[in-house]
């Protein structure tokens, strides 16, 4: 397996710059969401096929409806995108979903309640230490009473 350089990742970094502009600019169909984020592509050495990972914020529902949308889209972006990147060859957009966004966001949701719960443990834990401190400050004052009564 062929190792990428930097020439490939250029190429990739282009590609995937032009899209985004494209869709976000220029697509008018409806079945695209207006949150559509194109998170990675990769474009094959012979320039024949280019895999484009689109994530769209609201659900599944709305990226299954983006992909259809880009899809129909397809011939439209694929001209637009000769016009832009100098590529020998204009590859062929296959568009897959991409769940990383959703997924980030859902991990960081879980995340932050796990650190609410600690806080509000750890709080407790604090408060409860506290009531422990002045109970034993006062059993340390009534032993300390009964020491010097004797």
């Amino acid at each position: 397996m062929k190792r990428k350089n930097y020439k490939y990742e250029r190429r990739n970094e282009d590609v995937k710059r032009a899209l985004s502009v494209l869709i976000r600019d220029e697509i008018k169909d409806p079945r695209v969401s207006p949150m559509t984020d194109v998170t990675g592509v990769d474009v094959t050495p012979d320039l024949q096929y280019c895999k484009v990972y689109v994530s769209a914020l609201g659900g599944e529902e709305a990226l299954a409806r983006t992909i259809e949308g880009l899809k129909a889209a397809s011939g439209f972006l694929r001209r637009e995108l000769a016009q832009t990147v100098n590529l020998r060859h204009t590859p062929e957009l296959q568009f897959i979903p991409d769940h990383s966004i959703e997924y980030g966001a859902r991990m960081d949701a879980l995340i932050r309640k796990v650190q609410e719960e600690d806080a509000k443990h750890h709080s407790e834990d604090e408060a409860s230490l506290e009531d422990m401190d002045v109970s034993e400050a006062s059993d340390a004052a009534n032993d300390s009473g009964t020491e010097t009564q004797e």
